[in-house]
């Protein structure tokens, strides 16, 4: 009996020894919940950083209204990427983000896309701007208005522009950004408002006009540590505060907020 309690314990010694680097190992990862806007950027920057810091980076791309929610249901996310502030907001309001980690992060602009071989060419966007006309017979879509940051800086600046009343209509609502995009790619919708960011990365649109920065409110991307993040999340905000990452996010056309902590 001696013999195999002396056995076991060794064991477990043997086990233990083994079993702690690869729980040591697991933990070296963040979960990253970002604006759908962001995957092509932000996925080279978590590549950059994982590179620089062996820590593996999960992200997972969907609306801002969507991911904040998510969060606050109780989803393992340790950092959160809005396209707007409100849902920065909200998400600090119900407690499940760290407020002191919140940086306002990122700028971009939204535009008007239609496919890549449509006959729309260089559209004036200002006051009187008729939408409606434009778009003719065919879908306008964008995210959806009541919820996802791009429609809702969409719809604003529709109705200071005057367009909102006679193209709402004629739009069909995405559950995100990217999903809007496709669509105008695919040529289900002739016209689609998107973040300038996203028409530079898809070879299926293009654009054809560009709403006035002060038509809408200023597109801010904050990002920050959720409630329950990792210790290695303060590092990882601290490398999207870098000139390596301005450096990536500005090739993607981003405008990048703040000045490099390093």
């Amino acid at each position: 009996m001696r013999r195999l309690a002396g056995f076991l314990f060794a064991f477990a010694i043997l086990f233990g020894s083994f079993s702690a680097p690869a729980a040591l190992a697991q933990d070296k990862s963040l979960t990253v919940f970002a604006a759908a806007s962001m995957k092509n950027a932000l996925d080279e920057a978590d590549a950059a950083y994982t590179a620089k810091s062996g820590i593996k980076i999960s992200a997972s791309y969907a609306a801002s209204s969507a991911l904040a929610k998510q969060i606050e249901q109780g989803a393992p996310a340790d950092i959160f990427v809005s396209a707007d502030t409100a849902w920065m907001d909200y998400s600090i309001k119900n407690k499940s983000i760290n407020e002191a980690t919140r940086v306002d992060l990122l700028g971009n602009a939204i535009v008007l896309i239609a496919p890549k071989d449509s006959k729309i060419e260089n559209v004036t966007i200002g006051q009187g701007f008729d939408l409606a006309k434009l778009a003719g017979d065919g879908r306008i879509t964008t995210g959806d208005v009541k919820a996802v940051p791009v429609g809702k800086y969409a719809k604003a600046a529709l109705e200071k522009l005057g367009a909102w009343q006679a193209a709402e209509p004629k739009f069909a609502m995405a559950e995100n950004v990217r999903a809007a995009l496709a669509l105008v790619a695919r040529g289900e919708a002739v016209l689609g408002i998107v973040y300038s960011t996203d028409a530079k990365v898809e070879p299926g649109v293009k654009i054809v006009g560009t709403f006035p920065a002060d038509s809408h409110p200023p597109i801010v991307y904050p990002v920050a540590a959720t409630a329950n993040a990792r210790t290695d999340a303060a590092d990882y905000l601290a490398f999207l505060k870098s000139v390596q990452a301005k450096a990536i996010f500005e090739k993607y056309g981003f405008s990048y907020l703040i000045k490099p902590t390093s």
